[in-house]
């Protein structure tokens, strides 16, 4: 089988494609993508972890899952692509940044310059079908990130999980706070913002701790996009991949 992964994620995730589960999605996913619409683009399913590579990583921000309308999901936890309206998730999550940090609100919500940081924007599960919120739940996603957090809880450097929401606060079990440092709170959703999401300060929290353990802080303002910029970016979104490949062979 050709490397998955194009960093450092390969020889540490290889295990997990070869387990009868990630079989088994596989295929389930093969048919899926076949017959109905699903996001992302296969080409960007594991987007986060190209972007973000295991020893880079120092800050990991779980989601539920990919947004389910068109044209939103590009493989990175509530993130759009450039000239893709804001999500009333990532509003939030704006907003909070402003009363955080004083960053201005973007025009855009393209979070790859996080990711670029080493901000590992993970969904639980990694795909869904269009207009289906949690639709790919069981498939087996669950266990592969669970793998994936595992790996990173077994690093020496301390990270920070910013766990946002149930689903997402279920990985906890995986993470061994005497290492790294564990900021939960309620969705961003506007269903849940207001029950501890809006408030909880996780930027400046996450910035502190990794100062304090002198890994550096990340930049978490969000710098508008010039045309170079965002023609760049959709084009780098329009690159395939080894796994949508073997989808299509299928």
């Amino acid at each position: 089988m050709p490397a998955m992964f194009k960093n450092d994620w390969e020889p540490l995730l290889r295990p997990e494609l070869e387990k009868p589960y990630y079989m088994t999605l596989r295929n389930q996913l093969a048919v899926e993508y076949r017959e109905r619409t699903v996001f992302p683009d296969m080409h960007h399913i594991f987007e986060a972890l190209h972007l973000t590579s295991y020893r880079e990583a120092k800050v990991v921000i779980l989601g539920q899952d990919p947004y389910h309308g068109a044209g939103q999901a590009h493989g990175l936890s509530f993130s759009v692509l450039p000239g893709v309206r804001q999500p009333p998730s990532l509003r939030n999550i704006f907003k909070e940044l402003h009363n955080d940090l004083g960053c201005p609100t973007p025009t855009h919500g393209n979070l790859s310059h996080w990711a670029k940081q080493g901000v590992l924007l993970l969904n639980a599960v990694l795909t869904v079908r269009e207009g289906e919120a949690n639709s790919h739940k069981g498939l087996g996603w669950e266990k592969f990130t669970d793998a994936v957090v595992a790996a990173l809880n077994e690093r020496e450097e301390p990270l920070v999980f910013i766990l946002w929401g149930s689903h997402a606060q279920k990985k906890a079990a995986y993470i061994d706070k005497r290492k790294h440092f564990v900021i939960a709170s309620a969705h961003p959703s506007p269903l849940s913002a207001h029950n501890g999401f809006l408030g909880s300060r996780p930027f400046s929290r996450a910035n502190a701790y990794l100062e304090q353990a002198g890994r550096g802080s990340i930049d978490w303002c969000i710098p508008e996009l010039v045309a170079a910029d965002r023609e760049r970016m959709l084009e780098e979104t329009a690159a395939s991949s080894s796994f949508s490949d073997a989808l299509r062979d299928k």
